[in-house]
């Protein structure tokens, strides 16, 4: 019985290897393969921001920085603050001032996360103008700031993250 099975099976996968080989094409180079090919132009290169772009891209950075500069000043009393509530039972003294300490720190990223937000949208308003041929360059300058300011904001939110951590949570 087994052998019967067996020999059908040989039989089926042999019978695909039979055909003519007339319908299949010629694995030959074809006379397309062998024309020369054209140079690929290089890519233009990247115009400047205009003067007007380039004082808001300014006006920004300096904007982040300054909420950098807040953020380290207040951060401080904050670190005080949860070093003191560590342990502390949810609703206790230094629980509170620690969660208003933390929430003041908080407050005090609003330039920098601001800053990033309005060159997010300059950005994206940049790229679409730029698509749409009415404007030239100046996406390469607000991505460098916007990198620049994406740092501030997530070493912030890294810094907020562990005093928060050191707190018990209700």
């Amino acid at each position: 019985m087994i052998s019967r099975r067996l020999l059908t099976s040989i039989a089926l996968f042999l019978s695909g290897c039979a055909g003519t080989q007339q319908g299949y094409p010629s694995l030959a180079k074809r006379a397309v393969e062998g024309a020369p090919m054209a140079e690929v132009a290089p890519p233009p290169a990247p115009a400047a921001a205009d003067p007007a772009l380039k004082a808001q891209i300014d006006k920004l950075s300096a904007q982040a920085q300054a909420g950098k500069a807040a953020f380290d000043q207040a951060y401080v009393a904050a670190d005080r603050a949860t070093q003191a509530a560590r342990g502390a039972a949810v609703s206790s003294e230094g629980w509170v001032a620690a969660q208003v300490a933390i929430s003041t720190l908080e407050s005090t990223r609003n330039d920098s996360v601001s800053a990033l937000a309005s060159l997010d949208t300059l950005y994206v308003a940049r790229s679409n103008a730029i698509a749409e041929g009415q404007e030239q360059g100046g996406t390469d300058e607000i991505d460098a700031a916007r990198s620049k300011a994406l740092a501030i904001v997530d070493g912030q939110n890294d810094r907020l993250d562990a005093l928060k951590g050191r707190l018990v949570q209700p």
